[in-house]
């Protein structure tokens, strides 16, 4: 069992196949954290110390022991109001005002199973081969009236343990949640390096890596959404851990909106690691009886480097959250009309795409921005989602099958969340959007957005979309989302602090109803590219547009900082036409195919009709290449064999689990001189074994491959990219 109890200590185990978690509800009632490292048996209760440490520290009323001070002892959930002046995970106010609580241990219990969250994604477990366990802890207030129940997920064959919490009034009073983050973890000594991922739209989550000092460090998203700018995973290692060595904790959380992640370092030189929900224009009034829920955090722990914990990550996400019919299949390749037309097309244009598309094995059309309403720019029809018939030159369906019948699929986008001041919905119902009465709103992309928080606003959105979908044969579906929420009023809600979290709840209550209603559909997630990229997102769209930005070079960093959150299934990545149309940049075709290769939801964005015969006959390779090694991609395991960041050669690798194939890739970024050899070393092969190198014919030693590597070909230009597959000699 995964999870252990002793009942006389009150010292709570939690171990996965390579790791243990544990924390113990003391004498006083307050739930101390212990440990989360390598798999040990025992109890770790020794590595808490107990000190004068000066009436600076304060202790509890009820303690009078001055050695007893929360402000110092490591925590499971620290709360305002116990003496802990380091950042808590909960503030709330009382029915008088009054800040602060005193939460004390109630009771426990274990269920079978993985917890859900109502209303929220959150990872699950399909069945009891995954020896799943839920542990329960309750502490309780009887002052303030509140009960917060403790949520321990395990997923122990995969190093997963999750938290979340419920946050209940059980009083007779209203109580004001201020502050409701999930989970955070405490170190009583050590060096540190804290590594976050921060970035722009169109250049998405670039790691930064830097060492925890005194004081706090901290990331987070003030914009409704978990950003372009910064992505709520964050790594805590040991200040000298590789990819491959040292102890590295993660933590990734499973929602879309507004978050924050922070690490400090305190006066003791003691460290604390916190993710939760963003404080921003957040306040949240709990009446007798209702109850709020902290989203979910993923946490794991490698003691063999960072890229454990990243494979840990991956694993969980490709099989407890994401879900449905495309979660384990593969993805088709498929070519978007935006780069190719943007809003300047016709059902005839369409349909001579799809014709040279299917000649090059292409197998599915994505109708982009435009074909809705008066939609012909940015400044008008939104929320209006009816056919433009005239635009298509007869129905939805008979655009599709007409597609259909050149043997590919069709999707279409949408941008649902958002409406257009130019619309007929704006002109019918003013009031459903997010705007301060008085106040001119501030635009984004020329655009308001709806308020999903209100039932009907929601309602309207699913039956438009219900009758768009119910036309014709669509199995792809682009959710787009192209602008922060500034305005933060809805007319509808009696407490403004409610509103942006509440509008994620609608968010996910209309996906849910969406991808219930429509099982076979494709969603990918997209938000200006990759500004909702979160497990949140992932639970309703299986995959994620990466980027706005295609150039092959830029998406090196893009999907190198991804990686260290989320599995390589989840990434959108496209060839698109060169010079790029965010930076200019000429790229070979080869190397934005095998770049773009390095998502699983491959594809294009391009006018292929311009294209000349050579670059056709690229396009038929690169989808062939595609269906050769889309199993690695989607489920092997990843490895970051060199960064686009610091050296020459940007390598990545996908083994099988069983490790009877591998395929590695490389893009020579630097070039100096004459002649400089340049090498890749290969992980994650099986020792002793002999791999053939498919494309060359060369026979290797793995113990070599992992040792000294092998040369790329001298002579490369610089951007010149190889890709190798490589195959275990089985004896």
């Amino acid at each position: 069992m995964p999870i252990v109890v002793d009942e006389e200590t009150k010292i709570f185990t939690i171990n996965t196949k390579n790791s243990t978690y544990q924390m113990q509800a003391d004498s006083y009632g307050f739930l101390l954290h212990l440990y989360y490292g390598a798999r040990t048996d025992g109890y770790m209760a020794y590595l808490v110390t107990y000190a004068d440490r000066s009436g600076m520290c304060g202790c509890p009323y009820d303690v009078h022991d001055r050695t007893y001070s929360l402000d110092v002892l490591p925590q499971e959930y620290p709360f305002q109001g116990a003496g802990d002046m380091r950042s808590p995970l909960l503030v709330v106010r009382d029915d008088h005002g009054a800040f602060g609580c005193d939460l004390r241990y109630r009771d426990y219990e274990i269920r079978p199973g993985k917890y859900d969250l109502p209303g929220l994604p959150a990872v699950y477990s399909e069945d009891e081969s995954d020896g799943a366990e839920t542990l329960v802890i309750r502490l309780a207030d009887e002052r303030v009236g509140i009960t917060v129940e403790l949520l321990y997920g395990v997923l122990p064959e995969i190093d997963i343990i999750t938290r979340a919490a419920i946050i209940k009034n059980e009083g007779t009073g209203v109580v004001t949640v201020d502050r409701a983050q999930t989970a955070c973890l405490d170190f009583v000594h050590g060096e540190y390096d804290v590594i976050s991922f921060y970035g722009r739209h169109a250049m998405e989550r670039t790691p930064d890596r830097h060492h925890v000092g005194h004081g706090t460090f901290s990331v987070g998203s003030r914009r409704g959404m978990s950003s372009n700018q910064y992505s709520p995973v964050m790594v805590l290692c040991d200040e000298r851990a590789t990819e491959s060595t040292g102890r590295a904790w993660g933590m990734n959380f499973v929602y879309s909106g507004g978050f924050e992640a922070e690490v400090t370092c305190e006066q003791y030189n003691q460290t604390r690691m916190q993710m939760g929900l963003s404080d921003d224009r957040f306040s949240y009034p709990l009446a007798p009886g209702e109850q709020l829920v902290a989203p979910e955090v993923i946490m794991t722990y490698s003691n063999a480097g960072i890229e454990r914990v990243s494979q840990n990550f991956h694993r969980c996400i490709r099989k407890h959250v994401c879900r449905g019919t495309w979660r384990d299949r593969p993805r088709p390749v498929l070519l978007n009309s935006w780069e190719a037309f943007y809003f300047d097309f016709t059902g005839e244009s369409l349909v001579r795409l799809a014709e040279h598309a299917a000649s090059l094995g292409i197998e599915m059309l994505v109708m982009d921005d435009g074909w809705f309403s008066t939609r012909r720019d940015d400044f008008r029809a939104l929320g209006d989602w009816t056919v433009n018939e005239g635009k298509l030159g007869g129905t939805l369906k008979d655009l599709v099958d007409r597609v259909n019948a050149l043997g590919l699929k069709f999707g279409i986008w949408v941008e649902p969340e958002m409406v257009s001041e130019d619309s007929e919905l704006y002109r019918e119902h003013p009031d459903w959007v997010l705007a301060v009465p008085g106040k001119g709103p501030v635009l984004g992309r020329d655009q308001l957005v709806l308020d999903l928080s209100r039932e009907e606003v929601r309602d309207n959105l699913y039956a438009q979309l219900c009758a768009v979908l119910d036309q014709a044969n669509i199995e792809y579906v682009k959710w787009d989302y192209n602008r922060s929420i500034v305005d933060t009023y809805s007319r509808a809600s009696n407490d403004q602090g409610k509103v942006l979290y509440d509008y994620m709840l609608g968010l996910y209550d209309l996906l849910e109803r969406l991808v219930q209603r429509y099982p076979r559909i494709l969603f990918e997630g997209c938000s200006a590219g990759g500004g909702r990229f979160d497990a949140g997102m992932l639970y309703y769209t299986p995959q994620i547009w990466t980027s706005d930005n295609t150039d092959a070079i830029n998406r090196l960093t893009i999907q190198y900082g991804t990686s260290f959150g989320f599995p390589a299934s989840a990434m959108g990545a496209h060839v698109s036409a060169c010079p790029n149309e965010v930076n200019g940049r000429e790229t070979p075709i080869t190397t934005r195919g095998i770049v773009a290769m390095q998502g699983g939801g491959f594809g294009y964005e391009l006018d292929l009709l311009k294209l000349p015969e050579r670059a056709c006959e690229h396009i038929r390779n690169q989808v062939k290449r595609y269906h050769e090694v889309e199993d690695l991609v989607r489920e092997g395991l990843f490895f970051r064999l060199s960064s686009p960041l610091t050296d020459a050669v940007c390598a990545w690798e996908y083994v099988a689990e069983d490790g009877s194939r591998a395929v590695v890739s490389a893009v020579l970024l630097s070039v100096n001189g004459y002649g400089v050899a340049n090498y890749v070393v290969p992980r994650g092969l099986t020792p002793g074994a002999l791999y053939r190198n498919l494309d060359t014919g060369v026979v290797y030693p793995a113990d070599a491959l992992m040792d000294a590597g092998f040369p790329l070909p001298v002579g490369l230009h610089a951007n010149a990219a190889v890709m190798y597959r490589f195959e275990r000699v089985d004896a």
